[in-house]
């Protein structure tokens, strides 16, 4: 095609020339009028190729959607292939200007630039559209493999923008882009200071996501952030927390990899809560029974049946009741058990009713609550 578009355009410029001259039109008018003909009609032959690949685009996303597979859908949707048609009538146009622009070199190469420039920021921003297309092949609660995915998908984009930045301003000052990009190791130190928080952020985005420390529908907690809800977004440079009280919260990666949070996905993993709680025996209350069994056995027995029993329990975990070391403030008696609840108010409510009966059932087995007294 470019070898053959030369002579076609030498052909055409002939007839329009040969048209314009049996008109009458005066011989010093003819080069300016052929001119003025050829770029409209380059005008009119971009323009229509343009309007010929959007008839397309229905064509494509029927053939995308009769597949199997879900990536062609996403990658090549509407908005992908709206954007690359508007790149086609700027590559015509520039495989036009050698013929339409041979007798004005100042002028050829002015536009030549400014095409060139065009067709590489439409080019970026199309491969933009269909790396931010993947977002929509994210599952409700993005998997490990996925989450590293989108990361490395945002790095490309940093340095898909950086590369053609270089580019441009390579076609703008007429200079070879290889040459530019070697000229900057000596700026390197420089540009590393002035952008030295956002390269930590995005080590910190890619060691995030990289290690599966957290992942988009993680419910995590960031004391020092005012942090706690699940995460929605997690990008290189920012972590979306929506709090329990719809407040949304945005911590930097490098604030998770340098601090600490508290994720609590194994909690959630596992569809129960554990509890942890401890009632102080007096010791002057136990006792022993005519078989010559503790007071303090019969009720640790009890409160283990007890709770096994109960629906906000989960049975199939580990039920404990036991004694831990003696202390000056009476036997204490530990409570480990799983909830079904998970969420802060339910989860409280629930260990409240448990323990409030661990305090009042103790008394039917002869059993005291250790409670010091202020001295009188």
């Amino acid at each position: 095609m470019p070898s053959v578009l030369p002579e076609m355009m030498n052909e055409i410029k002939n007839f329009v020339e040969l048209l314009l001259i049996q008109t009458g039109l005066p011989l010093e008018l003819v080069s300016l009028a052929r001119h003025v003909v050829l770029v409209v009609g380059a005008i009119l032959l971009a323009w229509f190729v343009g309007w010929l690949f959007k008839l397309l685009i229905p064509w494509v996303i029927k053939l995308t959607r009769r597949t199997e597979t879900k990536w062609d859908d996403v990658v090549f949707n509407e908005q992908v292939l709206r954007a690359a048609c508007q790149i086609v009538p700027a590559i015509v146009v520039w495989m036009l200007l050698p013929s339409v622009f041979d007798e004005y070199a100042t002028t050829h190469e002015v536009l030549a630039r400014l095409t060139a420039i065009y067709i590489t920021v439409m080019s970026v921003r199309l491969v933009g559209k269909m790396i931010d297309s993947l977002k929509l092949l994210d599952s409700e609660k993005r998997t490990a493999k996925q989450q590293y995915m989108y990361t490395l998908c945002g790095v490309l984009k940093v340095i898909m923008y950086f590369v053609a930045t270089i580019i441009v301003i390579a076609i703008v000052i007429d200079k070879d882009p290889s040459t530019l990009l070697a000229g900057l190791g000596a700026a390197s130190a420089i540009m590393m200071l002035a952008f030295q928080d956002t390269i930590k952020g995005l080590v910190a985005g890619i060691r995030l996501t990289s290690n599966d420390m957290v992942r988009v529908g993680d419910r995590i907690t960031v004391p020092s952030a005012g942090a706690d809800g699940m995460v929605e977004e997690i990008t290189l440079t920012t972590v979306k927390v929506r709090n329990f009280d719809n407040t949304i919260i945005t911590v930097t990666p490098q604030t998770l990899v340098d601090g600490s949070f508290q994720n609590w996905k194994g909690m959630t993993e596992n569809m129960g809560r554990r509890a942890v709680r401890k009632v102080f025996i007096d010791f002057r209350s136990l006792t022993l029974d005519e078989e010559g069994v503790p007071n303090l056995t019969r009720y640790r027995e009890h409160m283990e049946q007890w709770l096994s029993q109960q629906e906000k329990v989960l049975a199939d975990k580990p039920i404990l009741v036991h004694q831990l070391d003696a202390t000056p403030t009476g036997l204490p008696v530990e409570f480990l058990f799983w909830l079904k609840v998970q969420d802060a108010l339910p989860y409280e409510h629930a260990i409240s009713e448990i323990m409030e009966y661990a305090y009042a059932e103790a008394a039917a087995f002869g059993l005291r609550i250790y409670q010091q007294f202020p001295e009188q």
